[in-house]
């Protein structure tokens, strides 16, 4: 008889996703990290341009050369030497993802992955029939893996690392000594070294540390153009290695999953970088203002701990709730008139936490705060 694959029934949707689609028009929402800003200008007007001038074709599958190479070009001060051969547009980080692990995982071999995660990294791998080890990212070590953790998790059958900083859900970012002994660590074991950099143009008080640049042929870049320039809609990203057999490798797969990527917005992406490399900044000084103005109510409210987080633009507090799960109480949030997402969206060990984009104005953030804080004591009273 007719059925299902089962890949396909063994994948649900996601927590944040689940609660989205719950929440009515009226609530003040935390939910989806999304920028509440527009794509420069001037990537709006050049993508209109590039229609109207007939760039409404295929692309080659690892897409625009001279965009590739203008990618290229501005990682070459962390690692000489790139060109377009080293990188591949894809439709979207998602996109990329899908690619990385069809091209690096077999059935039976295994990825360590972050937990808290990004939901799709699990699914992901376990769609082409490899399995999922989670190390943990704690609130006590500020969400950052310990290398003797990781130690407890590798094999033989390991052929991956994924590393995301700064991270989403979390806002954790590392250090250049934290860098260097993840790095070791994948060395060590002849690990291919995944490092989803999504957010690397949103970091607050310091430089963006990067795996780009180690030295290292195994290391593969996910990045994109989702947040940095506040395109989530265009769907556009990329893969990067100095890896150049890889890079052949994964672009031939590309081919199998999306053909290639948009053909006119791939010149609104190049103007972009060449002449709105400021819009990324411009929206990182408002995001650190929010972040200051959500740590600050989060942390004054009784039984709620959060880290103020170095980058992206998420918090992850703690949230005491006895008796009630992440997702008990994201939905009495949610009765309360706030969009959040569950702690346990993210991975057994966001249990006990709560998630919050701060992509809404500070007026928005300040008027959602007074209703966590509503709720909250409501619930206490009533405990």
């Amino acid at each position: 008889m007719a059925g299902f694959s089962d890949r396909a029934l063994a994948i649900q949707p996601t927590g944040v996703r689940k609660m989205f689609d719950m929440a009515g028009d009226d609530v003040i929402s935390f939910g989806l990290g999304e920028p509440d800003f527009q794509p420069p200008n001037v990537a709006i007007n050049a993508f209109h341009q590039a229609m109207l001038a007939g760039h409404n074709k295929y692309t080659t599958t690892a897409g625009l050369p001279a965009l590739r190479k203008r990618i290229a070009e501005s990682w070459t001060s962390r690692c000489p030497g790139l060109d377009e051969s080293n990188v591949c547009m894809t439709m979207s980080g998602t996109n990329a993802l899908l690619n990385i692990f069809a091209t690096l995982v077999n059935p039976g071999k295994n990825v360590l992955l972050p937990e808290p995660y990004f939901p799709l990294y699990g699914p992901d791998v376990e769609l082409w029939g490899g399995e999922t080890r989670f190390y943990q990212c704690t609130f006590e070590n500020e969400f950052v893996p310990t290398i003797d953790h990781l130690e407890t998790l590798v094999d033989e059958d390991t052929v991956a690392i994924l590393y995301n900083f700064p991270s989403n859900p979390t806002g954790a970012t590392i250090t250049t000594e934290q860098r260097d002994e993840l790095l070791a660590f994948a060395q060590r074991h002849d690990l291919w070294l995944i490092t989803d950099e999504v957010y690397d143009r949103i970091v607050f008080n310091g430089e963006h540390v990067s795996f780009v640049g180690c030295d290292d042929e195994r290391v593969i870049l996910i990045n994109s153009f989702s947040k940095t320039y506040a395109m989530t809609g265009w769907r556009i990203g990329y893969i990067m290695s100095a890896n150049v057999e890889a890079m052949a490798q994964m672009i031939k797969i590309q081919y199998y999953i999306t053909a290639c990527s948009n053909d006119a917005m791939q010149y609104a992406v190049l103007a972009a970088i060449d002449e709105a490399d400021d819009y990324p900044d411009e929206m990182c000084a408002e995001f650190q203002a929010r972040r200051d103005l959500i740590c600050s109510r989060l942390n004054a409210m009784p039984g709620v701990q959060c880290h103020v987080p170095e980058g992206a633009f998420y918090v992850f507090p703690k949230v005491e709730a006895p008796g009630m799960s992440s997702e008990d109480l994201a939905i009495e949030l949610l009765k309360g008139g706030v969009l959040c997402s569950p702690g346990s969206a993210f991975g057994p060990s966001g249990e006990g936490h709560l998630r919050f984009a701060y992509t809404i104005s500070r007026e928005d953030i300040s008027r959602g705060m007074d209703k966590v804080e509503s709720v909250l004591n409501s619930l206490r009273n009533d405990a």
